[in-house]
């Protein structure tokens, strides 16, 4: 049976991803920060898979830290595929962009390395569509593809996350082409990542939407984001496994752009009695807020700028029919609300 070593299993995608692979008939190895972690992985897709699924005999668990090598051989051993989701993803930049560099980009190499030591030869690595959008469209594009790179030195291109994502990934296709050409690497590049989390551990994408209903912003900024749900990302993860025309190749996972404003709609729509604002709040404003808010600034570059993300290759390649935006951001606010993550 083809087993699969999985980094950042804890994650939000992470978790996902576990799920799927497990109910598609893999062994996974899951990757995880300590023994905590391993447990809330099992609790998180347990209630979710086949009555009488045997996880023990499906699902184990390796403790390893991406700014070490310790651990990655044994982690690596009697592995067919790697796939790669650890990274950090903060709402507000850091004020040492190394915090997440560094950690991205040797983390990345770090198991790249030890996939082909050990000689596996599938690679599935998870980056972002933040090292896909940070750059100028050419002349006459109106959307971003997957031959489209982001530019370290733009203005978009150098915010610490989306370099971070940039430089890890430019990093893996440089390994792989230099020193590991055997490899068969496959990277899925999401947008916002929304859809209800597998337990009440989340990152910083749904906490976007609890911001949203929380009310916390009486105004909202002119940005648009391009969302995709959380069980699409993890069935593009596990789809690209045994298909020929996926290795060598970058896929974006997204199932349409929306402004921050029509993402207020959607969601007031399916809870009215909420205080939800769907006012668009002058640029001029928000540079001033932003002096204050590391959330809010970090928006600054994208204020004004919408642009669309193409995920047709994802469509046609492998064969991914996406979850509608709104299904997935009520799927997303409802899971907040009955959690308990904002005040009724």
């Amino acid at each position: 049976m083809t087993k699969v070593l999985l980094t950042g299993a804890s994650g939000f995608i992470g978790k996902h991803i576990t799920l799927q692979l497990l109910a598609a008939g893999y062994d996974v190895r899951a990757s995880v920060r300590n023994d905590a972690k391993a447990a809330e992985v099992q609790a998180a897709v347990a209630p979710h898979l086949p009555a009488g699924f045997d996880l023990g005999d499906h699902l184990d668990f390796v403790l390893l830290d991406l700014e070490s090598d310790s651990g990655w051989d044994h982690a690596i051993a009697g592995i067919d595929v790697l796939m790669h989701t650890a990274s950090p993803f903060p709402i507000a930049s850091p004020k040492d962009e190394s915090e997440l560099i560094r950690p991205a980009v040797e983390g990345t190499l770090r198991a790249l390395r030890a996939a082909h030591k050990a000689g596996v030869k599938r690679v599935i690595l998870t980056s972002s569509v933040a090292a896909v959008y940070g750059n100028d469209l050419p002349a006459g594009a109106t959307k971003f593809n997957e031959t489209s790179w982001t530019n370290v030195e733009h203005p978009i291109g150098r915010i610490p996350y989306t370099k971070s994502k940039t430089l890890a990934e430019k990093a893996a296709w440089d390994y792989i082409a230099a020193e590991a050409p055997e490899l068969e690497l496959t990277t899925v590049n999401p947008v916002l990542v929304t859809g209800a989390p597998l337990d009440k551990n989340f990152g910083s994408s749904v906490s976007v939407i609890q911001r949203i209903l929380s009310g916390k912003d009486p105004v909202l900024p002119d940005v648009m984001f391009s969302l995709v749900d959380v069980k699409d990302v993890a069935a593009m993860h596990v789809k690209s496994i045994g298909l020929e025309a996926a290795k060598g190749q970058r896929f974006i996972a997204s199932s349409t752009d929306k402004t921050f404003v029509d993402i207020a709609k959607t969601i007031k729509a399916a809870y009215p009695e909420r205080k939800i604002s769907t006012t668009l709040a002058p640029n001029l404003l928000l540079r001033l807020l932003g002096l204050f808010d590391g959330e809010i600034r970090a928006l600054w570059p994208s204020l004004g700028k919408h642009i669309g993300i193409d995920s047709t290759k994802a469509r046609t390649v492998l064969g991914i029919d996406f979850i509608s935006a709104e299904q997935s951001l009520v799927e997303t606010a409802k899971y907040v609300v009955e959690n308990g993550f904002v005040k009724a």
